[in-house]
């Protein structure tokens, strides 16, 4: 979603661009040995990333601290979400980001994750695995928060599931069989971290430390929060 090197635009003309809270949800489905990544491919028309395949999701909207839920954050996820910011989050502002997420994910592919109980989404499964500062030079920039979710511990009606005009091929992907896609380098490297996190760590713990990736002095950094 948000490139750290790729596409040349006039850098002094988007410089001053300020980057806008957003967020995008990593959903894994881990019912078969290899588990799949939902993805789609960015509608044509889009002035940022056309073509590209993405996670669904997008910027946060005023409106979305007063979006339903049905439980909260994880404390860790909340901790987390409140690191290296110019302002402070606060628990709504952090609980917006979640909610955000799972908004466009009902926007872009139809998919509501819904509590056992209601129609509320439950939050207390996201796990916060990384964030994302898109770098001075693009035409968009976002600061974006990347949460995860498996399938199997919150209710999704796969069958609502479609194109939109945000997204299109929509499809559940092997984690392993990813390279051959047009993605960009961050989405790439997050893709890799929740790998190789899986690997040693299948469930995705909630104290996992999050990677946070941005540029510093014209130079990619990967730090962790």
């Amino acid at each position: 979603m948000l490139p750290l090197r790729g596409v040349d635009l006039p850098t002094e003309r988007f410089a001053a661009t300020r980057p806008r809270d957003a967020a995008s949800i990593i959903l894994i489905d881990r019912s078969q040995k290899t588990p799949k990544i939902l993805m789609g491919k960015r509608a044509a028309g889009h002035v940022f990333m056309p073509g590209v395949y993405v996670f669904p999701g997008g910027r946060r909207d005023r409106n979305d601290h007063t979006l339903p839920f049905a439980g909260d954050l994880d404390p860790l996820v909340h901790s987390s979400l409140q690191k290296r910011v110019s302002r402070p989050l606060g628990p709504a502002g952090a609980r917006a980001l979640a909610l955000a997420a799972l908004r466009e994910l009902q926007e872009e592919t139809g998919l509501t994750l819904h509590s056992s109980t209601g129609e509320a989404p439950d939050l207390s499964r996201l796990r916060f695995v990384a964030r994302a500062i898109t770098p001075p030079g693009h035409i968009r920039r976002y600061d974006a928060r990347f949460f995860c979710v498996f399938t199997d511990e919150t209710p999704l009606n796969i069958a609502a599931m479609r194109d939109t005009n945000e997204l299109v091929d929509l499809s559940w992907l092997d984690m392993d069989a990813l390279c051959s896609l047009n993605m960009a380098q961050i989405t790439r490297s997050i893709l890799e971290d929740v790998t190789k996190l899986m690997i040693v760590d299948p469930a995705l713990s909630f104290e996992n430390a999050v990677p946070f990736y941005f540029m510093r002095h014209g130079l990619a950094v990967r730090e962790h929060l």
